[in-house]
């Protein structure tokens, strides 16, 4: 069964979040050490792959929830590292 428009819709638009979200991505090279950055670039990559495949396989809406892990994920990542590691922007 084929599904409505408008959750094709959302789901393009989540996968448009999800590369926004790469953009803060490639910039944690600000704040944290260069391995840490390429961690982090790798997650993206596989939060990328993720959402592609939710569109591949007709689960659009599963795309939304992706953007809102990768924020969190870099959100989380760099908060820690700050406090507990000692990095500093």
């Amino acid at each position: 069964m084929a599904r409505p428009w408008w959750q094709w819709v959302l789901g393009w638009l989540g996968l448009a979040a999800l590369l926004v979200t790469g953009i803060f991505y490639a910039s944690s090279g600000l704040l944290a050490p260069g391995w840490a950055v390429a961690v982090l670039l790798v997650i993206w990559l596989l939060l990328l792959i993720v959402a592609i495949q939710m569109l591949r396989i007709r689960r659009p809406l599963y795309v939304l929830p992706v953007p809102v892990a990768a924020w969190l994920v870099w959100l989380g990542a760099l908060t820690a590292g700050e406090n507990w590691l000692g990095w500093t922007g």
